[in-house]
């Protein structure tokens, strides 16, 4: 069983994980956690799904997101007897202060947003300067907290 701070190998791993995110850097996070996983995206249009509040925003999210998923896996092979827990991750999390609209117009015409999950780069050096807090570490930045990842997991399946 994973802990808080480490993995099972893939071979001995007592779930079966989907990723509900086609991030590459969150794919290389749960490969370099040795984690065995299979990826799946919702496919729903996050721009129709709009909060005022950021963190209720998150939540309609994540659940939109998690219905969409699990709507399409077949239930039955996960319900048979002495079958994995199956779990679901997806991850995000950092402020910005207000961005100018010039930095953000620089953005789109440098091309970066169109390639990154979330449409910002951390280090970037235009964004940089707008960075208000980074909630957990360099990987939690990238999309996924291997620390919290661990504790989730290990929490998930002790209930």
């Amino acid at each position: 069983m994973a802990t808080a701070g480490s993995s099972p190998p893939a071979s001995q791993q007592p779930f079966k994980l989907i990723l509900g995110s086609s991030s590459v850097a969150r794919k290389h996070i749960l490969e370099e956690m040795g984690l065995e996983f299979q990826v799946m995206t919702a496919d729903i249009d996050e721009k129709s799904i709009r909060r005022e509040n950021p963190d209720d925003l998150v939540m309609v999210l994540a659940e939109a997101k998690a219905d969409a998923i699990m709507s399409r896996l077949n239930i039955d092979d996960y319900q048979k007897e002495g079958s994995q827990p199956t779990l679901l991750i997806t991850s995000d999390i950092v402020y910005f202060h207000d961005i100018p609209d010039e930095v953000i117009k620089s953005l789109i015409d440098e091309g970066v947003v169109f390639r990154v999950a979330g449409g910002l780069l951390l280090e970037h050096p235009l964004t940089l300067p707008f960075v208000e807090a980074v909630v957990g570490s360099s990987d939690s930045v990238m999309g996924l907290s291997k620390e919290v990842a661990n504790k989730l997991i290990h929490d998930a399946l002790s209930t």
